[in-house]
């Protein structure tokens, strides 16, 4: 069993809760130290039985909040080297970890894959408890062979719907900043994430939480509406349940079981 809900997902912050009956982890930790702690408790949850912040990579949206929590807390912080080595935070309780190499902690087996993005080392996660797992999918250019897996595997997955192409085209962005978004090294479209759950999710999948929307080249409504549609494709997939992340608040807490 897993329970999961992110805490906030944005290009402000990123915080995602996954917790098993013997502890409970975070991915990342890019919003402040009192927010996490709240936003736990909105879903029920106590921070002092976190035992684990795994990074994705050094971006300041993943990462701002992680020193203090972890120095308040005590809370060891598990990171690769590119992205330790490539950060202006002190991680001073860190514990690195081999990317593409899965690993046990606290029952949970958890493997941080590289994905494309424009990070020093940038992965994702997959973490399995027994038979349940879920996978945490944000800020990917494009859906490699990593991500397809992480999708394939999962019961429940954490996926990034950052922007609708139309409304990037024609925003208020410079065209350095639009060109870096729609990269194999930026961040995925609605249409791109909806196409990466048509073409790898297997019926295994319950849900699917969009997540890392953009507050200026996206909205919910045309996220949801995009994935929804590309779903219909798939018969096998009438039981899967789509959801929002949100900047602001914790999303749904979902029992993976």
């Amino acid at each position: 069993m897993l329970e999961v809900s992110s805490l906030a997902s944005s290009s402000s912050g990123n915080c995602f809760y996954i917790g098993s009956a013997r502890g409970d982890i975070l991915i990342d930790a890019g919003i402040s130290a009192k927010q996490i702690v709240e936003r736990l408790t909105a879903i029920g949850k106590n921070i002092a039985n976190i035992n684990a912040i795994f990074v994705t990579h050094e971006h300041t949206d993943h990462v701002k909040g992680i020193e203090m929590v972890s120095r308040k807390y005590n809370i060891p912080i598990f990171v690769n080297k590119g992205t330790l080595c490539n950060s202006v935070l002190d991680m001073g309780n860190f514990h690195l970890i081999q990317t593409d190499e899965d690993f046990e902690f606290n029952g949970l087996k958890i493997l941080p894959f590289s994905v494309s993005h424009d990070a020093a080392e940038p992965v994702n996660y997959l973490i399995r408890n027994g038979q349940k797992s879920v996978s945490v999918i944000t800020d990917v250019g494009y859906c490699c062979d990593n991500v397809g897996h992480g999708i394939s595997q999962a019961d429940a997955v954490f996926l990034e719907a950052n922007h609708d192409s139309l409304l990037l085209r024609n925003g208020k962005y410079p065209n350095h900043l639009k060109k870096r978004i729609a990269s194999s090294r930026g961040h995925l479209s609605n249409y791109e994430a909806a196409i990466s759950i048509l073409e790898h999710a297997r019926p295994r999948l319950r849900h699917v939480v969009l997540s890392h929307l953009s507050h200026n080249n996206n909205h919910p409504i045309i996220a949801m509406k995009t994935m929804q549609a590309m779903l219909g494709e798939r018969s096998d997939l009438k039981k899967l349940e789509t959801s929002l992340s949100f900047k602001d608040k914790p999303s749904q807490l979902l029992r993976v079981d």
